[in-house]
């Protein structure tokens, strides 16, 4: 039987389109891919400024509020209940609908979120609003990981990580720095309206940059002219996979430890050390910038060894393991009596955490595929996630019960250590979708296309 013309033409239409969009300069041969890497690094700053904006004001709302460090700590526990399991949902979303779009929306949702916070009377409130800045962030990681992935050469892509990374610890330390400064002189409610709304600025030229390099096909019904695509039931399935759960597992520990530090540190100088705004504001902040400098010193180093002909996925997680050790020294920071010891091993933990954190996402890159990069990248971060669920809350309980932070830093260092063992041991076999589906299952890509 003849298919009708009517039938064929929209298919070839889509086929003419799709190999245009080949043939057009890729962003990933264009110096401008320096600009989207720019931006990257700004959201990632203005995400985890909004992120730890509660942090730094607790201690404040804490008097207007009357709120304990149980109560503190289920609300930075908060964030992370729905952002934890819409990690894998936003993974397929930006595999399936693109970068641009996917975190545009996401920006916008927390963005105004965030301003909110500024009118909550109540605790209920405040714990809908974090539930609510949790969702909308829940597509910042595996967008940038699809950003990196689909418009930077593997060569680059362990600097690249790190520098969008360190977004994350100047966006901590300018949130702590500022904040202690705004709220020595103004209302907690006022510095959530004014860091909520001022960043929204950030949507245009990143509409207007990927707008350039990022199309949609012509035809979304179009069949056989993308690379194929797990549904999200089958993304889910990806956990059975040995390598994608030791990432899972791992990043569950690192980012156990992370929250700690982006949640309880503001909190910890100024209930377990006793130190005053001033001093809070100076030494949460400070800690974040030497981090930040070893991150992408961390991701220069793992791409030059790689480029020397190192096996990628050993001298990642290598680095890895050496971070993760060095972020055991949270377990003496709470133990030692000196205020300024303290300090610096809690400003060396995190250092260790910075050698370790370009390459737990580079790592996830190096052992998957493109096609399912997002849809990994949701289910690290998903683990992360369910760590900061956890560790804010149980910090927070932890210092009410034994009135002491050191037992909580103890856990944090054991959770460490689980996590080593995850990374090394668990973390070997090349994550290929065809190989964990069956091939009549993977339906084809409804998404965007890259140039």
């Amino acid at each position: 039987m003849t298919v009708p013309e009517a039938q064929i033409v929209p298919d070839e239409a889509a086929v003419r389109d799709a190999r245009r969009l080949d043939a057009a300069p890729s962003l990933k041969e264009s110096s401008e891919r320096w600009w989207l890497l720019a931006l990257l690094f700004t959201a990632m700053l203005i995400a985890y400024a909004h992120r730890g904006a509660l942090a730094v004001a607790a201690p404040f709302m804490s008097q207007d509020l009357q709120l304990s460090k149980t109560s503190i700590g289920i609300l930075l526990s908060a964030f992370s209940w729905i952002y934890s399991f819409m990690q894998i949902p936003a993974g397929w979303l930006v595999d399936r609908f693109g970068v641009r779009r996917s975190y545009s929306l996401g920006f916008i949702f927390w963005s105004f979120t965030s301003a909110l916070t500024g009118l909550a009377t109540s605790f209920a409130a405040l714990v809908g609003l974090r539930v609510a800045l949790g969702a909308g962030q829940a597509v910042s990681f595996p967008a940038s990981s699809r950003a990196v992935a689909n418009w930077f050469q593997q060569r680059e892509r362990g600097m690249v990580t790190g520098v969008y990374l360190t977004g994350v610890r100047f966006g901590a330390a300018l949130i702590n720095a500022a904040g202690g400064y705004f709220l020595a002189r103004y209302s907690w409610k006022l510095f959530f309206i004014v860091t909520g709304l001022v960043p929204l600025v950030w949507l245009l030229p990143w509409r207007l940059f990927l707008g350039r390099w990022e199309t949609a096909p012509a035809s979304s019904a179009v069949a056989g002219t993308g690379a194929g695509n797990a549904s999200f039931l089958q993304s889910l399935l990806l956990l059975r996979n040995r390598s994608v759960f030791g990432i899972f597992l791992g990043f569950f520990a690192y980012d156990y430890v992370w929250f700690v530090f982006i949640y309880w540190l503001p909190g910890y100088l100024v209930l377990g050390r006793q130190f005053t705004p001033t001093e809070m504001a100076i030494y949460s902040s400070v800690p974040y910038l030497p981090m930040a400098a070893i991150i992408v010193l961390s991701g220069l180093l793992s791409d030059w060894l790689v480029r020397r002909g190192r096996n990628e996925k050993r001298v990642r997680k290598t680095l890895i393991l050496i971070g993760l050790a060095i972020g055991c020294l949270i377990v003496p920071a709470g133990m030692v009596a000196d205020n300024m010891t303290a300090v610096w091993l809690l400003t060396i933990s995190l250092s260790g955490l910075g050698i370790a954190a370009p390459n737990t996402w580079t790592l996830t890159q190096a052992v998957c595929e493109k096609r399912i990069v997002g849809t990994v990248s949701g289910i690290q971060n998903f683990g992360g996630n369910l760590g900061g669920i956890l560790a804010p809350a149980l910090t927070g309980f932890i210092a009410d019960v034994t009135h002491s932070f050191a037992p909580a830093f103890i856990l944090a260092g054991v959770v460490l250590v689980v996590g080593m063992l995850a990374y090394w041991f668990l973390i070997s076999d090349k994550v290929d979708l065809n190989g964990l589906l069956p091939e009549s299952s993977v339906e084809p890509l409804g998404a965007t296309n890259v140039t």
